[in-house]
């Protein structure tokens, strides 16, 4: 029996075309509209984008336990989706995922980060502004809840160099 204290040990691995059907999988279970395999495989065939996957270690029937998929475009990147399995949610592996994108990101010098979250997921914005994000925009009515109403989507931004003083 596994304590709720207890921390187990994760791998945060590069995504791979054939994580595809297991992230489409992950993805419906925290989102209202998910991606299907399909989309996440031509999303991963485009030169720009990349992605990571958070895995146990040494228990090889436990699958996937997250993923992040992003995004470089020039100098700027852009987080497309994040998911973690809920019943791994609170063990830092939404911060190890973003951690991986943020240290790749800084190693193709990229400039600037920018992500949106609902505004009814508390805990993503909170992370998102513990890893230094801000509130730059809102997409009004972005997405859609089943049987319920439709929230926001806050658009977030994180500079990742400082501009050298003059």
């Amino acid at each position: 029996m596994r304590f709720p204290f207890m921390r187990r040990d994760h791998a945060i691995l590069e995504l791979e075309e054939q994580d595809c059907g297991a992230i489409a999988e992950l993805h419906a279970e925290g989102f209202g509209r998910p991606w299907s395999t399909e989309e996440f495989e031509s999303l991963l065939t485009q030169d720009t984008v990349f992605g990571f996957t958070a895995r146990e270690i040494g228990n090889p029937r436990i699958g996937l336990l997250g993923f992040v998929l992003a995004r470089l475009a020039a100098d700027e990147g852009e987080i497309l989706t994040v998911a973690v399995a809920r019943s791994h949610r609170g063990q830092g592996l939404g911060r190890g995922l973003m951690d991986a994108v943020l240290r790749k990101l800084h190693g193709e010098r990229a400039e600037e980060l920018f992500l949106e979250v609902d505004e009814t997921n508390a805990a993503a914005i909170a992370l998102y502004k513990r890893l230094g994000f801000n509130e730059v925009a809102r997409r009004p009515g972005y997405y859609e809840h089943e049987g319920r109403h439709r929230s926001d989507a806050i658009v977030m931004r994180r500079e990742l160099r400082r501009a050298k003083p003059a």
